[in-house]
């Protein structure tokens, strides 16, 4: 597990303090595993309530609207593939949700094809949802914001062409053309851990829910299919029944193509974010190893864009 080490463990006594409606229960902490920005706990109190706490990483805020997530949860409530949001305390740093029991997917659950359908079906769900979501994330300008925040952080990293390929993502968003008015609802953020089987679909009227909503906002789908591709990494083929699914087997060339188009902007996203993270966060992790592999995909699906549709970029 990775975690911020400088943050106290969670105790009942400040579990209680959090949330006072909690005095006078009995409490059950467990800490969750696979988080590399918050530390992240399950509260089970006695009267059968079931909750996540998140605490969250030192100076996330350089990143992280944290008024703007809660209100994200808050809109994407209605969706019906989230958590609920409990209670928002930003002068504690901490959010508590509800607590959905269930299994984390990984990456070789994308590879089962039996479970395909019930993947897509909630990211159809978010993107068809009749809300507009406080944020604008424009690909290319949230990349060009990180490289900024880089540049503020002061730290230098010339083994790799920053500038060079930021200049790169603007010619492949200028060529992309998508206006903001296409944009929709969109989580940004599709790892598998973020996928949860729910233990209990009845209950939930879902199979599978999305959690984390830190990065939300209004987007293009083609990023957002990007993205998730980019974190799961399944074969070829397999992103194509995805698309298949999610696009009901329509106009598929022009779907293959943008959503290549759109594969090196969340790499440098997540590159740029872990250089920083590396500067000011106190999490135990490797961001420079996970940074320098988002690189050289992005790089690497750059040449492919130049390859197989000759793109002058």
């Amino acid at each position: 597990m990775t975690q911020d080490n400088t943050l106290p463990t969670l105790t009942s006594k400040r579990c209680r303090e959090l949330m006072p409606e909690w005095k006078g229960l009995d409490l059950k902490i467990n800490i969750l595993t696979g988080g590399i920005t918050n530390k992240l706990y399950r509260v089970q109190t006695s009267d059968g309530g079931d909750y996540v706490v998140r605490v969250y990483g030192q100076n996330t805020e350089l990143f992280i609207d944290r008024d703007v997530e809660m209100e994200n949860i808050r809109l994407m409530e209605s969706s019906g593939v989230t958590t609920k949001l409990i209670k928002y305390l930003p002068h504690e740093k901490v959010t508590i949700v509800g607590f959905v029991p269930g299994k984390s997917f990984n990456n070789d659950d994308f590879q089962n094809e039996e479970l395909l359908e019930d993947l897509v079906r909630p990211i159809k769900r978010i993107h068809n949802c009749p809300v507009k979501l406080p944020r604008i994330f424009d690909p290319c300008k949230e990349v060009k914001k990180l490289f900024d925040i880089l540049q503020e952080v002061g730290k230098k990293y010339p083994e790799f062409d920053i500038a060079g390929t930021v200049d790169i993502l603007q010619n492949i968003s200028d060529l992309a053309a998508i206006d903001h008015a296409e944009y929709v609802p969109c989580h940004n953020d599709l790892l598998a851990d973020n996928f949860i089987m729910v233990a209990d679909p009845q209950k939930y009227n879902e199979k599978v829910f999305l959690i984390d909503w830190e990065y939300a906002g209004m987007n293009t789908v083609y990023y957002e299919l990007a993205d998730m591709f980019q974190e799961i990494l399944v074969p070829r083929a397999i992103e194509e029944k995805i698309l298949g699914i999610y696009w009901e087997d329509k106009k598929m060339d022009e779907h293959l193509q943008k959503t290549d188009m759109f594969k090196p902007f969340p790499d440098i996203y997540w590159f740029l974010w872990s250089l920083i993270q590396l500067s000011v966060s106190n999490i135990e992790f490797d961001y420079y190893n996970y940074g320098k592999v988002k690189y050289e995909n992005a790089r690497n699906n750059i040449q492919v864009l130049r390859d197989n549709y000759q793109l002058n970029i």
